[in-house]
């Protein structure tokens, strides 16, 4: 059976000589993987629509099990992701932990849009490092964690002080800080910011710039979520990291604050 779906390349990987295993992210059928046989072959015309991060249409054929790639025609290769080194690695990031997240085999277009919003933006030129905490906050149900971020975890309360507890999963008010010796208060703005990336479409918000220190306070508490709750850890992340450590990024983000 001939199927067209709109998808991203998550990933590609190498089969053979000649062939690739490509994993897309569809809108229609979800996160599939099938054969691209000859992709390797620069002169194929498979080559350039199995590059990761593409955004495309895709023709597969599949009656049960992997499917084959027949056709796929680009309609953003996501140039700008493709060669700045910052958005490379944040959009890697990005595909990695949809990649691990959702399952084979079912439509799921929620994290669909997470990630084609997502890439969207970086390739439009918008902050990558606060794309990536709207895509990591957003993500966490597909982790089977629901945070609770909309009254106090403990009472229910919606006014008072609030701090994050990773015990009670999610915002606790003041009345209820003695159920976690271990809270992270939160100012006003920050428990705005962490409901935004967590309720918020990534299409809505705009240009959005937050100061290098609180997007590492809000990265800090939605790492650490995954880390103690999923174990998940990403080769993307150990990236990342890496290049927050040279010099350029170190000196940039001094400029921004």
């Amino acid at each position: 059976m001939l199927h067209k779906w709109e998808g991203i390349v998550l990933k590609a990987r190498a089969y053979g000589e000649s062939n690739k295993i490509v994993t897309l992210m569809t809108r229609e059928a979800g996160k599939v993987a099938c054969m691209a046989r000859g992709a390797k072959k620069p002169t194929s015309r498979l080559a350039g629509v199995t590059q990761t991060f593409m955004h495309g249409s895709f023709l597969v054929q599949r009656t049960s099990g992997m499917g084959t790639l027949q056709q796929g025609e680009h309609f953003n290769s996501m140039r700008h992701i493709q060669t700045d080194i910052v958005a490379t690695a944040y959009a890697s990031y990005i595909v990695e932990i949809v990649d691990r997240l959702v399952e084979e085999g079912r439509p799921e277009p929620y994290a669909f849009d997470i990630l084609i919003q997502a890439l969207n933006a970086i390739e439009e030129g918008y902050d990558p490092e606060a794309i990536t905490l709207f895509v990591d906050w957003k993500m966490l149900p597909f982790a089977g964690i629901q945070p609770i971020l909309h009254a106090c975890a403990g009472c229910g309360a919606v006014d008072g002080e609030f701090a994050f507890s990773f015990t009670q999963g999610g915002f606790i008010c003041h009345r209820c800080f003695h159920l976690d010796p271990y809270i992270i208060r939160l100012s006003p703005t920050q428990l705005k910011l962490i409901r935004m990336f967590y309720t918020v479409p990534i299409e809505q918000v705009g240009k959005l710039e937050l100061k290098p220190q609180t997007k590492q306070f809000i990265k800090k508490i939605v790492t650490t979520i995954y880390e103690e709750q999923t174990g998940i850890r990403l080769k993307s992340r150990n990236f990342i990291e890496q290049l927050e450590r040279t010099p350029l990024l170190q000196r940039e983000k001094k400029e921004e604050e």
